[in-house]
């Protein structure tokens, strides 16, 4: 749900603003193996459940961090950082990407958002720059911190 006020044309004025914050999602075991199904990577410490509980540091399996940073996406959107008088809006990119803190399987997640910069590209075509700070619930230090680009398109180009 977008902030009052906050369209295409008052973007700068909400530089260095939140601008969001997404619901809980749940990241539990099977979310866990379907990312790794999808991207081969099956590294134990992700899908060998009864091993991660023997061996791992954290007592269980943990998300993949490329999973916990692609959630940002959907959850970018939830959170209304798109204005709602945007026709489209391209993802641009990263910059900054750090994995601070492991999600262990079952943690919920939630993506904290402020505005960065924004940056006239031409006619009808707006660039920002988001902080995500990806929160785990019940934990003091987040999941991940990225600075996310996103090409905002107005009807007009």
């Amino acid at each position: 749900m977008a902030i009052e006020g906050y369209r295409m044309a008052a973007l700068g004025e909400f530089t260095g603003r939140e601008i969001g914050v997404s619901g809980w999602v749940e990241v539990d075991q099977h979310k866990i193996d379907e990312f790794a199904d999808c991207t081969g990577d099956r590294q134990w410490i992700h899908v060998d459940v009864e091993r991660a509980r023997r061996e791992s540091p954290y007592g269980g399996t943990i998300a993949h961090g490329y999973l916990t940073l692609s959630l940002a996406a959907s959850m970018t959107i939830e959170a209304g950082a798109i204005p709602p008088d945007a026709a489209a809006a391209l993802n641009y990119g990263l910059d900054k990407v750090r994995f601070m803190a492991p999600v262990k399987a079952g943690a919920r997640v939630r993506n904290h958002l402020v505005l960065l910069s924004v940056e006239e590209k031409g006619p009808g075509r707006v660039l920002i720059k988001v902080q995500n700070t990806i929160e785990i619930e019940g934990e003091a230090k987040p999941a991940l911190g990225a600075e996310s680009l996103a090409m905002l398109m107005t009807g007009a180009a």
